[in-house]
């Protein structure tokens, strides 16, 4: 054990008061700024991470803003779409029925017309009928009455028809 023989009480203390003023200089000028330094750094370390946990959540509240947002523009289109569909059927009804009254309408009108045109030409046939009956008449009596025998003749038959009824 050579330790124990080169061992010198002087030394020892020297090197023991250099080893607490080597701790104390650390403690006093380095011990403070080197923590310093790993507080702020963790410091920082911890705000990154909760900057970063901040940024996470508002995007989560961002990514359920636009989901929201995405199925209310997705129901307000199917609304518009639904009411363009029922306008646009309320129009076609709209019109077959307006377009049903105006073929009634014009049917009704063609029945008054067809009807008056009826009229107009019954009245007329018994007109022409009338004149033709005349005339025909005009022409029996005109040949009956042609001569003076005739003519005494048909007076005789109308007193004949005249005792008789």
């Amino acid at each position: 054990m050579d330790l124990l023989n080169d061992f010198s009480p002087g030394l020892f203390v020297m090197q023991a008061i250099i080893l607490l003023v080597l701790i104390f200089l650390l403690a006093k000028f380095a011990w403070k700024p080197i923590m310093q330094s790993l507080n702020e750094r963790e410091k920082g370390i911890q705000d990154a991470l909760d900057a970063a946990e901040n940024a996470r959540k508002e995007m989560q509240n961002l990514q359920a803003d636009n989901d929201r947002l995405l199925q209310e523009a997705r129901a307000e289109r199917e609304s518009m779409l639904k009411e363009a569909r029922e306008i646009k059927e309320k129009m076609i009804s709209d019109a077959k029925e307006q377009a049903q009254v105006e073929g009634d309408k014009m049917i009704a009108q063609a029945q008054a017309a067809i009807e008056s045109e009826k009229k107009a030409a019954m009245a007329e046939i018994k007109s022409q009928v009338a004149t033709l009956s005349v005339d025909i008449a005009e022409k029996v009596i005109k040949e009956e009455l042609s001569s003076k025998d005739k003519q005494l003749k048909l007076v005789e038959n109308m007193l004949g028809d005249i005792k008789l009824n």
